[in-house]
């Protein structure tokens, strides 16, 4: 059987400075390709280069990636304010969509950093630009250095750093056979209320909201908080996650092509 196809979004940027590109980091193109077993596709985050609809009649899955630029606060009805630039505001308008029609339509989407915002945000949720300024909240950004850049060391920005506890008995729970799992965290906006479909599945020692699933989804919806793509080629927790993406799209591309669970045709 050919490799099911997963559309991994693009982010807008400045290529050398000046010149209109789009980007997507290369660990979440080897997360699909080594872990889900499957083959990854760029789209572009931008709404007069990407039609959703042959979008998702192509492929078997959709990965929204984490990325610097916040969601618009025009999507969950609050202020903008230049702290909490950068925006994409194409990526926004991609992003929401998408995940929208993959709900509706039961396409297996997954959502990483960014992305569990921009899947909140979808389906009715309201963020919060700086985590970190609420009461009780540990600071969920990169670590830096005393000068104020972000640590040189992938080991150390990339390390694991808080525990989520998982409801018990919960999608996440029954994925990673277990109530508890400790995960990295380099991300300043977070769900502050989430939507009337999203369900929290799994929230930081300081209560932040981490891991969510779509209710009454057809099909795989699921977001986490943290940059599952990093090491799920040797994280337990983050493989256990790609690879259960991966099942989901595989059982997407029998069902597309009329096979039985589990069979090479059907009859």
């Amino acid at each position: 059987m050919p490799k099911p196809l997963v559309g991994v979004i693009g982010s807008g940027y400045l290529a050398n400075g000046r010149s209109p590109a789009q980007l997507v980091r290369e660990k979440n193109l080897r997360a699909v390709a080594q872990v889900s077993d499957a083959l990854p596709l760029m789209f572009a985050g931008a709404p007069d280069l990407t039609d959703i609809g042959p979008l998702l009649d192509t492929v078997d899955g959709i990965l929204l990636t984490g990325d610097r630029a916040n969601v618009h606060p025009i999507h969950f009805n609050a202020e903008p304010h230049p702290s909490h630039e950068p925006y994409d505001r194409d990526r926004d308008e991609v992003a929401l969509q998408v995940a929208e029609a993959c709900v509706a339509r039961g396409v297996p989407i997954l959502g990483l950093c960014r992305g569990i915002q921009e899947m909140g945000v979808a389906f009715g949720s309201t963020l919060h630009p700086e985590i970190r300024e609420l009461p009780g909240r540990m600071n969920h950004r990169a670590p830096r250095l005393e000068n104020g850049d972000v640590h040189p060391d992938p080991e150390v920005v990339f390390a694991d750093r808080h525990d989520i506890r998982l409801v018990p008995g919960g999608v996440f729970a029954r994925l990673f056979d277990r109530e508890t799992i400790r995960v990295n965290s380099l991300h300043g906006q977070g769900i502050l209320e989430p939507g009337d479909r999203v369900v929290v599945e799994g929230v930081a020692e300081d209560g932040t909201i981490e891991a969510i699933r779509i209710a009454d989804a057809p099909g795989f919806a699921l977001g986490v908080q943290w940059h599952a793509e990093h090491d799920p080629q040797t994280n337990p927790v983050n493989r256990a996650l790609f690879r259960a993406f991966g099942e989901a799209i595989r059982e997407r591309r029998r069902v597309r092509e009329g096979r039985p669970h589990g069979g090479e045709g059907g009859t």
